[in-house]
């Protein structure tokens, strides 16, 4: 009974004050999410919050409303701090705070890497409200940008907070604690909970209310989700024809490596299908461009790694290929909720080798059922693989014609057999390559 009733709460019934019921109007939120409905009444109330919710389940507005309502009480530049672990995420999540703000004249500063940081020096120098960051990035400017410190800083935001605390970020995390006040209210919000995420609430919390809106490790019933088992040697004809099946969809592949979304957007390319990379070796420019292409519907498909797995809120993708199978199963979750968000209907099918089992294994285990397979006879999937064979042949030259960026050497006549292991995620064992008899 509660929670038919909470469902049917208006933004106005949760305590919104009326400048941001019309923002939220204009972004086409009708209604609060679960999770918006259950954390804002404790965030209106002055306490900290956990939030577990669901990738796509509007965990943004969830703290965006409550800190940006308080801005309205009492304005000052520097009220809030938001880290994200990645710098697309942290984009959009100042565009975010940018459009429920843009009718009280919200201020936001993006600091990320990949961006020059004098501009983002200037930017904080016009004093903005909000600071959306990396913690790397707003670490350089707390120690390099004269005048500025987070000192006046009332709320503090860790989104995707099990992604933060990974090696890469748990050094600047600490030092970034240590900067600002202790008198402030703190939201950590994730779609997963580990015992990193248990840890961090202990030291930076008070007295925390936690808001689960998805059991611990879960996808949306609306997902249909599928797995293939198949031999590594077929896994891009399989690929291939699933995408072909679907073609008049909008397509995420994941894959393990940098190098594989490159490959394979080239070899999609060289077979007429509209495919486009995004990894963590691109510049912030040509990824944020690679994004902007496929939210457009200039490229339906996207290759890319787990960079782009987190947050990102791309609407309408129809399907979710797991062209490598997740090492953490944890990231799966991730992955998959891309796809069917905010109560659309969406496809995930994970292409599994026998390299992969395990790992395939784990994440039935975490998501707590045992998934149908992708129905396909193999006969007509093999058909396309004189086509397939010949793309990437192709495509393979073409990295090695253009010296594949850092990761490629010049390449030797045994070298496909070599780029063809690690294209599928085979590991070796090696990280470096001996040199190329010429």
């Amino acid at each position: 009974m509660d929670e038919s009733k909470e469902e049917t709460k208006s933004f106005q019934e949760l305590g919104v004050c009326d400048q941001l019921i019309e923002a939220c109007d204009n972004l086409g939120w009708k209604n609060p999410s679960k999770i918006q409905a259950e954390a804002m009444p404790h965030a209106f109330e002055g306490k900290d919050l956990i939030g577990l919710a669901q990738t796509g389940s509007g965990k943004t507005g969830a703290f965006a409303i409550p800190i940006l309502q308080s801005l309205l009480d009492s304005p000052h530049a520097f009220f809030a701090c938001v880290l994200s672990p990645t710098r697309e995420l942290a984009i959009q999540i100042a565009e975010q705070f940018e459009a429920l703000g843009s009718g009280i004249g919200v201020k936001c500063a993006v600091l990320v890497g990949g961006i020059d940081q004098v501009q983002q020096s200037i930017a904080l120098g016009k004093r903005p409200h909000i600071i959306v960051a990396t913690p790397g990035r707003l670490l350089d400017h707390l120690s390099n940008t004269k005048g500025f410190s987070l000192r006046t800083i009332k709320y503090l935001v860790l989104d995707e907070a099990d992604r933060l605390l990974n090696e890469d970020f748990e050094k600047a995390l600490d030092q970034i604690l240590n900067a600002i006040p202790r008198e402030r209210r703190t939201y950590l919000f994730s779609a997963t909970m580990t015992k990193k995420v248990r840890k961090l609430q202990r030291a930076c919390l008070r007295n925390p209310v936690k808001i689960e809106a998805a059991s611990k490790y879960s996808t949306v019933d609306t997902l249909k989700q599928q797995y293939r088992f198949l031999p590594a040697k077929y896994k891009d004809c399989y690929l291939i024809y699933i995408l072909t099946e679907m073609s008049g969809s909008t397509s995420m592949v994941f894959t393990r490596t940098c190098d594989a979304t490159r490959l394979l957007a080239l070899m999609l390319r060289n077979l007429g299908l509209r495919a486009i990379p995004i990894s963590g070796q691109m510049t912030q420019d040509k990824r944020l461009g690679a994004l902007n292409k496929f939210k457009a519907g200039d490229c339906n498909i996207l290759i890319c790694t787990d960079v782009a797995s987190r947050g990102l809120d791309i609407p309408s993708v129809d399907m979710v290929i797991n062209y490598d199978i997740p090492t953490n199963s944890k990231d799966y979750i991730h992955r998959v909720g891309r796809t069917a968000r905010a109560g659309r209907s969406g496809v995930a099918i994970s292409l599994v080798n026998q390299y992969e089992l395990e790992w395939y294994i784990q994440i039935e285990k975490l998501i707590g059922k045992k998934l149908p397979e992708y129905p396909a006879e193999e006969e007509e999937v093999l058909l396309l693989l004189e086509r397939v064979t010949e793309a990437k042949r192709i495509s393979l030259m073409k990295i090695k014609e253009t010296g594949g960026k850092r990761k490629h050497r010049g390449g030797g006549d045994d070298d496909d057999n070599e780029e063809v292991h690690k294209y599928l995620g085979v590991k070796k064992g090696k990280q470096s390559k001996k040199p190329k008899r010429k």
